[in-house]
């Protein structure tokens, strides 16, 4: 697999990540946009964004686990 396809690849997975949050607009990104980033860089922010979104699900978690009747 090359590089290019490599980058594209987490671009659109980037992407996807971001379309994944309830009650945002969709969200398109333009590829040339993150071109300069090497692949360790993309990496980090998709980590980053599974890092949000578990967080968001522990704080999601914690809300509702307030209304458990004991």
């Amino acid at each position: 697999m090359n590089t290019k396809t490599t980058k594209e690849q987490l671009i659109n997975d980037i992407q996807n990540l971001l379309n994944t949050y309830e009650g945002v607009h969709q969200t398109s990104i333009n590829p040339n946009l993150l071109q300069f980033m090497d692949d360790d860089t993309l990496k980090q922010i998709i980590g980053n964004l599974l890092d949000q979104k578990e967080a968001s699900k522990e704080s999601d978690i914690e809300w509702l686990e307030q209304f458990k009747t004991k």
